[in-house]
């Protein structure tokens, strides 16, 4: 036993950091609804899987040489299997020094973020965390530059493997942009807050008074600007959510996604869908039900549902195959695009190009959003925006055209390359305007001097309108097919199951670098 002595100062140093922040710290965490960091990385990682990383990094007290106490570092780094495979995962620990970023022990969440690079594992954050805080300056002597030796090499990061981020407090600061440097973010409701500087920053900078939910919590940051894309009750939730995001995924983008078997028929074809769309024009549908239709059952997960509602966009099952999947929702908007579609829509493309998910997306896309809100919002550059990060993606796509496809935002379905298919329900219809609006401009002066000018306006819309059939555009060859909406999902399981080797081909990193 010549080693003992050490393997028991070994033992005791990990009691120390078993210990967190004490059992003030705890209590606190406790008062505040939110569990511990380490009961956090339990909930998360598959039993007895997690191994920590730097776990005897902290600040040291000692009484001569005699070791006194060990404060833990403030994050927890290491490795875990989740749902069998394997992460890398790091989490703020608030009871010691509220996490704050500036008073971590070494690099500790640079050397995670490396190891998930140079290993191509996900990598997710269990953020509770502020950013930083002037205690360090008396500390450390002296002020410093803003720099962060985490932050170089996340661009690379996240072009290269699935990151996540779940929000399990009041996140301020850097945390706060790490919840966004991620393909997927989660915050529960009642304990989560994110902003770049707390009520007290505010109320320097601005004399605002202003409590840390009405700065940053779900209503602001869910609702209002989809900076957080999802919303949890619990924090059980919130990381059953990420295990969930991350069954669709690939370890890295020079893997396939993983195929399961879903025990849902390719072949089966749902009568409710020859019903779906009513053949009144302006009545509603439900776009849940049609998209659940298709898609292996009980396997679409929904990203950012409470922001940019005209359109949904998640992830789904296709022949047990992860895809991504969009539809429009008439009963938002009326399905059109508007601002903040299109800033959902935009990043839901990169991440599907760049993990190598075919995308399944049924169109009913009237145009995008007029009006004056809009036009202040810059609709016409968002649209542009839009146009182009369609154009770029290059993963196989699939569109079906169950009722209409109008104007430039109509164009935001297809690419001039790549792998894609294009066929419509027979309640399809499209062109470059409505032709209600179209009429009243295109022939402004033929209805204004005609003796009748509601009856000449009615007499040109039903004349355009008995050209509209999608049996027409067929018989141009303007698309490849007008279908049987029962015959949608055997089409889209055969197009998946084509699409595999063109997306092995494809392994390795998107032309386009992913941007948050």
């Amino acid at each position: 036993m010549v080693w003992q002595g050490e393997i028991d100062e070994l033992k005791r140093r990990r009691e120390f950091a078993e210990q967190m922040g004490g059992e003030a710290g705890i209590a606190e965490q406790r008062r505040r609804g939110k569990l511990t960091v380490r009961e956090r990385i339990d909930m998360l990682a598959d039993p007895g899987s997690f191994q920590e990383i730097g776990q005897l990094a902290g600040a040291a007290t000692y009484d001569g040489n005699e070791l006194v106490h060990v404060r833990p570092s403030n994050m927890i780094i290491g490795l875990a299997d989740i749902n069998g495979r394997k992460a890398v995962l790091t989490g703020g620990d608030f009871t010691v020094r509220g996490g704050a970023s500036d008073a971590s022990i070494g690099n500790k969440g640079g050397h995670s973020q490396q190891m998930a690079l140079d290993w191509r594992l996900p990598y997710v954050r269990l953020l509770d965390a502020t950013g930083g805080s002037v205690k360090t300056f008396e500390q450390i002597g002296r002020t410093y530059i803003p720099t962060n030796p985490v932050t170089p090499g996340v661009q690379d990061l996240l072009c290269q493997v699935p990151v996540v981020a779940a929000v399990l407090g009041s996140v301020a600061g850097l945390p706060a942009v790490d919840s966004c440097l991620a393909h997927f973010n989660v915050m529960v409701k009642g304990i989560s807050q994110v902003f770049p500087g707390g009520p007290p920053v505010v109320k320097a900078a601005l004399g605002l008074d202003i409590t840390k939910e009405d700065l940053g919590d779900e209503r602001s940051q869910v609702f209002d600007s989809g900076v957080i894309d999802n919303l949890a009750d619990g924090e059980q939730e919130a990381l059953d959510m990420i295990k969930r995001f991350l069954s669709y995924l690939p370890d890295s983008v020079y893997r396939m996604p993983p195929r399961v078997d879903t025990g849902d028929d390719p072949e089966r074809k749902d009568d409710y869908l020859l019903s779906a769309i009513p053949r009144e024009k302006r009545r509603l549908y439900d776009a849940y039900k049609i998209l659940n239709a298709i898609v292996d059952r009980d396997s679409f997960f929904e990203i950012t549902p409470f922001y940019g509602r005209s359109r949904i966009v998640g992830l789904a099952r296709v022949h047990g195959y992860p895809v991504g999947v969009m539809i429009n929702n008439p009963k938002r908007l009326g399905g059109s695009m508007d601002v903040a579609a299109g800033t959902k829509v935009i990043r839901f493309l990169q991440l599907c190009d760049t993990f190598h998910l075919p995308m399944v997306y049924l169109a009913d896309e009237p145009g995008f959003m007029v009006g004056p809100e809009q036009q202040r919002q810059g609709i016409v550059r968002a649209g542009a925006k839009m146009l182009c990060a369609t154009l770029r993606t290059r993963m196989p796509w699939i569109s079906i055209i169950i009722r209409q496809l109008y104007g430039v935002a109509g164009q935001c379905h297809d690419r001039p390359s790549g792998m894609f298919k294009r066929v419509a329900w027979p309640s399809g219809h499209w062109g470059s305007m409505h032709i209600s609006g179209g009429v009243s401009a295109a022939y402004r002066r033929i209805i204004a001097e005609s003796d009748d000018p509601d009856a000449k306006q009615a007499e040109i819309e039903a004349r355009l309108e008995a050209l509209s059939s999608p049996f027409r555009t067929a018989e141009a060859f303007n698309i490849e097919d007008i279908i049987d909406p029962r015959e949608t999902r055997p089409l889209v399981c055969e197009f998946v199951r084509m699409a595999q080797p063109m997306l092995e081909s494809q392994l390795g990193p998107s032309p386009t670098p992913y941007m948050p």
